[in-house]
């Protein structure tokens, strides 16, 4: 492959800026500075920086996203900040988006990928990717929350959804897990608003079996390796999740409304 096919495909630069960079010796090619952008590679075998940055071999790139408030997961900064501002230069390419998407002052996981039959499958109704949100209510949370949500429940405009499981985090009244294997408008606030709550705060934690990593910061990135793409399409078992991971996400979710 050439050079520079394989630098523009993983990264933002265009084919003239590549050229020049070049010139500077600003590429590596397995040590070696390379002036000649149309240098024959192999991609699984060589070693390609480019100001300094090593570039994977892996023509998709995927990473994952701690969303914070107020910015829109979108790559069009027509409406505000949006998402990819939050992705370094080094770890950007051309056709990068958010996959999915998390309300403008809702926190959380978000996937930013350029693989869009990875996104297809990921967003697809028919493959069920359940995606676990913690919550803040402005009301103590019911036990009957979880009958009604398991039943699918009926939104305001008549709307049906798909069966969900929720569950309270322990010795909190407001804090509470939803389980959803789909994703509508505002879905996780109609829900509640149908059983007449408020949602306060929502984060998403998980998306299939990518749990949201402790240590990840509000607004900081970090790109996935294969074996975490591949848990995407794992199922996690709900039960077990609230158990393991009440304290870890209700701690993070009240120390961001501090």
């Amino acid at each position: 492959m050439r050079l520079d096919r394989f630098i523009s495909e993983r990264t933002e630069y265009s084919r003239s800026e590549i050229k020049s960079i070049a010139a500077k010796g600003g590429i590596k090619v397995n040590g070696a500075p390379v002036k000649k952008p149309d240098t024959q590679i192999d991609p699984d075998r060589d070693k390609v920086e480019v100001l300094g940055n090593e570039l994977r071999a892996d023509k998709f790139r995927y990473i994952l996203l701690n969303k914070p408030d107020g910015y829109i997961s979108s790559t069009d900064d027509g409406d505000g900040k949006t998402v990819m501002e939050l992705i370094p230069p080094e770890m950007r390419t051309k056709n990068m988006f958010p996959a999915g998407r998390l309300d403008k002052d809702s926190l959380g996981a978000l996937l930013i990928t350029d693989d869009g039959d990875l996104a297809h499958r990921l967003l697809s109704p028919k493959k069920h990717v359940s995606k676990i949100y913690i919550v803040k209510l402005a009301n103590p949370f019911k036990s009957k929350y979880i009958d009604i949500f398991s039943s699918g429940i009926t939104l305001s405009d008549g709307y049906q959804c798909l069966p969900a499981r929720v569950k309270n985090v322990e010795n909190s009244e407001k804090l509470a897990f939803i389980e959803l294997n789909e994703g509508k408008y505002h879905q996780v606030k109609r829900m509640f608003a149908a059983v007449e709550n408020h949602v306060e705060v929502l984060m998403r934690v998980s998306v299939g079996g990518l749990i949201l990593p402790e240590k990840l910061g509000f607004g900081q990135c970090m790109e996935l390796l294969h074996k975490d793409v591949e848990n995407l399409f794992e199922p996690l078992d709900f039960d077990a999740f609230c158990s393991d991971f009440s304290a870890v996400f209700s701690a993070i979710l009240i120390n961001n409304l501090l």
